[in-house]
């Protein structure tokens, strides 16, 4: 398991002063501002210096050194993270979607089928990106209809098979 883990990403400039939208992944936006310094992927250290709410999981967030807004725009789609030991340990029922990266993959018939190689989510919610055992890779949706079983401890993950309806509709009788 990797030592980072991606707590918030960097958006848009905010007004003219060097404020930038801050896209936050953990339950509560405003203890972002509790793990500064964050580390870009850049290798750049970010502090705080302000923070605001702003819609749902953003925050309006001003960094030590970024005064102005040709800076701030300069910072857009920076990933922020922070050290694993930051954040407290999961109870024994919870992981960090970090976790899942590397864990084997298993169909509801026990059989492995790959490995989880990435959590991305696009906006319409989490999804595990599969390393397939044959060869490419697959995109299935993080959901328990579709991820029946997550078990961190032996790091596997038991995906349901996924059935693609390639008939064509029956024509409205009328």
């Amino acid at each position: 398991m990797d030592d980072r883990i991606l707590i918030a990403q960097i958006g848009a400039a905010h007004g003219i002063k060097g404020d930038v939208r801050v896209k936050c992944f953990g339950d509560d936006p405003s203890a972002l501002a509790g793990y500064s310094p964050l580390h870009g992927e850049d290798g750049r250290r970010f502090t705080i210096a302000q923070s605001r709410p702003a819609k749902g999981t953003m925050l309006v967030v001003r960094f030590k050194g970024v005064s102005d807004r040709n800076t701030a725009e300069g910072l857009n789609g920076i990933r922020l993270y922070i050290d694993r030991d930051q954040l407290p340990d999961p109870d024994d029922d919870e992981f960090y979607l970090a976790d899942l990266i590397g864990c084997a993959v298993r169909d509801t018939a026990s059989e492995t089928v790959g490995r989880v190689i990435a959590v991305p989510n696009f906006g319409a919610g989490d999804l595990l990106e599969i390393a397939l055992d044959s060869g490419g890779s697959t995109l299935v949706p993080f959901e328990r209809s579709f991820v029946p079983e997550v078990d961190i401890t032996a790091r596997v993950v038991v995906v349901a098979p996924i059935v693609e309806d390639d008939a064509e509709p029956e024509p409205d009788a009328g």
